[in-house]
């Protein structure tokens, strides 16, 4: 004999949900071989020996504290640094320095570049040098064409062909303007602290207050750092549609 099927039947416990799992962003180190560049190491260690190379004749060749407040100068002075980092951690396999470091620098040694071969050295330009400082002559000249012509294509090169794409953000071309804009006001109040009729009391004839005045040398560092900003975003554009020039096919861990 059976007994009776009650009519309640009580509720049964609802069964416990299993926990979400969080999501735990993966560095891509964990899963993909990393893998040393040699050739890349030494490339941008030949950048930055050269680099180097370029700011020591200056400073040999003439005053130290007027070579050192050039544009040119510091610039190269970063891009060595900036290059013999890049080729250590080329060679050890290192993730890269940040992108704005890198592109930052990149973009100074192209104004540098820029300036003295389109304003200074160009007979048609209504800034261009003269005398010595137009023709330089044996070491000069040879300090010259590594600083304002031999590192800017060698970091150019090195940017194109040896970097990731798509690393630049259109975010970081206003912060890369903040030296441009210091060293600005660096040579204004440096010239205004020198005796007039000091040689080079103004280190580029488009800042000389002395010579144009206020008015017009702040017009011209207006459309300098416009020209400055649309630099940086093209070099921005230009990162995000250039192809991948160091793909690796990497062993991920995983096997499908």
């Amino acid at each position: 004999m059976t007994a009776p099927i009650p009519r309640d039947i009580p509720d049964l416990p609802a069964l416990p949900s299993p926990p979400a799992l969080k999501s735990a962003p993966v560095p891509a180190a964990a899963v993909v071989t990393p893998v040393r560049r040699p050739a890349a190491a030494a490339y941008r260690l030949l950048i930055a020996l050269v680099a180097a190379a370029g700011v020591t004749l200056e400073l040999l060749l003439g005053d130290a504290s007027r070579a050192l407040s050039h544009f040119a100068i510091q610039s190269n002075m970063l891009l060595a640094l900036v290059m013999a980092l890049s080729a250590r951690r080329a060679w050890t396999a290192r993730r890269p320095l940040p992108s704005a470091v890198l592109g930052a620098t990149l973009l100074y040694v192209v104004i540098a570049a820029l300036v003295h071969h389109l304003l200074l050295a160009n007979e048609a330009s209504s800034f261009s040098l003269t005398g010595e400082a137009a023709a330089p002559t044996g070491w000069q000249a040879l300090s010259h064409g590594l600083l304002h012509t031999v590192t800017p294509i060698a970091a150019v090169l090195d940017w194109l062909l040896l970097t990731s794409p798509g690393r630049l953000h259109l975010r970081q071309a206003g912060a890369w303007l903040l030296y441009p804009l210091a060293y600005l006001a660096f040579c204004l109040v440096r010239g205004e602290l020198l005796l007039p009729g000091t040689q080079d009391r103004y280190l580029y004839p488009f800042l000389d207050v002395g010579q144009d005045g206020f008015k017009r040398v702040l017009g011209n560092a207006l459309l300098l750092g416009l020209s400055f900003y649309a630099l940086a975003v093209l070099l921005v554009a230009l990162d995000h549609t250039r192809p991948n020039p160091i793909r690796h096919r990497g062993k991920t861990g995983f096997r499908l």
